[in-house]
């Protein structure tokens, strides 16, 4: 990382340091908007304690320029204490509190004393006034020239104490907030640095040639597309800002319960024979019927060829990946050596990974929940055991090993549609990666389960389209869908929260005909 601003060292911690409910809370409201609610939420606090140091110091001092400081360490605190701290992160917020409190000075020098008597409301319509504290307004005609000042014209600034008070206060959030704004400034610099490497780059050919086949994608309007474009992929992590890095400094080390350590630097990697394979990722956050999943081509390198060379020892059952931000995951070893495909991926539908999701290495893992395999910005893996290691997750109450459970979601139509009356459709996608969907039924209004049409799977590591012609009938319908996996388990109907391993329960919505 470039440089830290204020916000996002305090965001950053705020977010490692929140409970696992505060979190989930946040992401259920905000979904893929939860960083900017946070960022939003410690602006408010930041300015709300400028206000409070204003007026602190303004009344008893030193403590006003005594809570700035405070202020100031505490975002140091945050910044070098970030796994991704560089040697300037303490800059930034450093020099926001110090210009808060040099504008808390000069600001305050402006300001009447807190003990000077305020002259009562009453005393600017009193001739008995002959010197007005700050200016006089002559009238514009120009007979009363020479008529001197006009009494109901003149303004007493001793009567405006609350907003001399205001300007302080809001001085000194101002100082927080431009100089806060230095540490953003570097690390957009840093950003459009890194962004231009990845505009430039291109990356290898796969080695094996991945194709859709024919009738994969169903023609619904409405319905979610096959490939999700990068630009709409769901991005739920604990990074509030992207970290950073040049593809030229980046290094993966394979240590831990290992016979050889391994490490791989991005040259090395390129050089590696890529492959290209179509994944389906989920959150595992997502609701019944959210829309915290996405499926891309990823191109990268399998994960169990690294593994087989450092050859890990026969008693580690776990692989803990660390992202350059701290953030960490525990995964299956089994996930990572069998022959799914757990890749290291540099590319994502045909470009360079998005600074967001993961530039310039990450993890895609099929047929586990993001929150233990879909590590972005990967530095670290090491191998070990679940009895001897906690990741960031598992940590906070959810489950170890976070299999992806069956689900399916109805696209077409929405909740809450009004739809013409006639033949139309309900379509949408099920999933249960690594193992696969063999059906999808369809309910309306408690009547009998029917079988809807199943689009060409692209393989048992991706959601598949699902779709049934409806003749809808006037009035309001309840309409359900459920999957069927190949294993021939049907997904169950009982509902439960994401926490502490996925959502279940069907997928029901509601709507109009007329």
């Amino acid at each position: 990382m470039t440089g830290t601003s204020p916000v996002s060292a305090v965001g950053a911690a705020a977010i490692d340091l929140a409970p696992a409910w505060a979190k989930d809370t946040a992401i259920a409201l905000f979904g893929t908007a939860d960083k900017i609610a946070l960022i939003i939420g410690v602006i408010v606090v930041l300015l709300t304690v400028a206000i409070g140091a204003g007026l602190l110091e303004r009344r008893v001092p030193p403590w006003g320029r005594t809570l700035l400081a405070l202020l100031g360490l505490v975002g140091v605190a945050a910044a070098v204490t970030r796994a991704d701290a560089g040697m300037l992160s303490w800059l930034a917020p450093l020099a926001a509190a110090a210009a808060a409190m040099f504008a808390l000075a000069l600001l305050l020098r402006r300001a009447p004393a807190a003990s000077e008597p305020a002259v009562s409301e009453h005393a600017v319509s009193e001739p008995a006034v002959s010197e007005p504290a700050v200016s006089e307004f002559r009238l514009s005609d120009p007979d009363s020239a020479s008529a001197g000042p006009d009494p109901r014209l003149r303004l007493n600034s001793d009567t405006q104490p609350d907003r001399r008070t205001f300007l302080v206060w809001t001085g000194v959030a101002a100082g927080i907030g431009v100089l806060a704004a230095l540490g953003g400034t570097a690390l957009r610099a840093g950003s459009q640095a890194v962004a231009t490497i990845r505009d430039t780059l291109r990356l290898p050919a796969a080695t094996n040639a991945v194709t859709v086949p024919a009738g994969a994608e169903l023609d619904v309007p409405g319905l979610s597309p096959l490939l999700t474009p990068n630009a709409d992929f769901y991005r739920i992590d604990t990074a509030l800002s992207v970290p950073q890095i040049d593809p030229a400094t980046w290094s993966l080390r394979i240590h831990g319960l290992v016979a050889q350590e391994v490490t791989l630097s991005w040259d090395e990697l390129l050089a590696l024979p890529l492959e290209e394979s179509i994944t389906t990722l989920a959150c595992v956050s997502n609701e019944v019927g959210g829309d915290l999943i996405g499926t891309a081509a990823w191109l990268g390198y399998p994960i169990r060829e690294l593994l087989a060379r450092a050859a890990p020892d026969a008693d580690a059952d776990m692989v803990l990946s660390t992202s350059q931000d701290g953030f960490t995951a525990g995964t299956p070893l089994e996930a990572l050596s069998d022959e799914r495909n757990a890749i290291l991926a540099v590319g994502m539908n045909g470009e360079p990974l998005p600074l967001a999701h993961g530039f310039p290495v990450r993890m895609v893992v099929p047929g586990l929940y993001g929150y233990v395999s879909a590590t972005k910005w990967v530095v670290d893996l090491e191998v070990t055991r679940f009895a001897d290691a906690r990741a960031y997750w598992t940590d906070r109450g959810w489950s170890e090993r976070g299999p992806i459970k069956l689900e399916s979601r109805i696209d077409v139509p929405r909740r809450g549609a009004n739809v013409a009356a006639g033949d139309t459709v309900i379509a949408g996608v099920a999933w249960q990666q690594h193992l696969g969907v063999a059906g999808v039924e369809v309910q309306i209004d408690d009547g009998v389960w029917l079988q809807a049409t199943l689009a060409t799977a692209i393989s048992d590591d991706t959601w598949v389209q699902w779709m049934l012609p409806w003749r809808a009938a006037s009035g309001s319908h309840t309409i359900r869908c459920r999957a069927t996996n190949t294993d021939g388990d049907t997904q169950t109907a009982a509902l439960a929260p994401p926490a502490p391993d996925g959502a279940t329960g069907w997928h029901t919505i509601q709507v109009s005909v007329g």
